[in-house]
């Protein structure tokens, strides 16, 4: 009886952690998240695109964390990329955010 409690347990506990770790942000490449964002945000978010200019250095990096973690991206709507790749872009804009220890310097 000990046992099969036991093992219920560890069960509960090990699919906690696997669901949380699947709804984390963060810890994606910043790479491949400065590819993605070039490729498919900058064409909006450049001084003549239609959503105006937006950089990583134009914020925090709580203010990108807030921002991606409360969900309310104004044209995550139109995103036609998945929940990795928007963790990789996340983690780019995060990463080289203005109070970053490697700021963007260009867009």
């Amino acid at each position: 009886m000990r046992r099969k409690i036991m093992i219920i347990t560890g069960a509960v506990f090990l699919t906690l952690a696997m669901f949380s770790m699947a709804f984390a942000i963060g810890g994606g490449n910043p790479r491949k998240g400065k590819f993605l964002w070039r490729k498919n945000c900058r064409s909006c978010h450049s001084p003549e695109g239609s959503a105006g200019d937006l950089n990583p250095a134009d914020k925090t990096q709580a203010e990108w964390q807030k921002l991606f973690e409360s969900g309310n991206i104004p044209c995550k709507k139109d995103w036609t990329i998945g929940d990795g790749d928007q963790n990789d872009i996340y983690t780019y804009l995060h990463d080289f955010a203005k109070d970053s220890p490697t700021p963007a310097k260009c867009s």
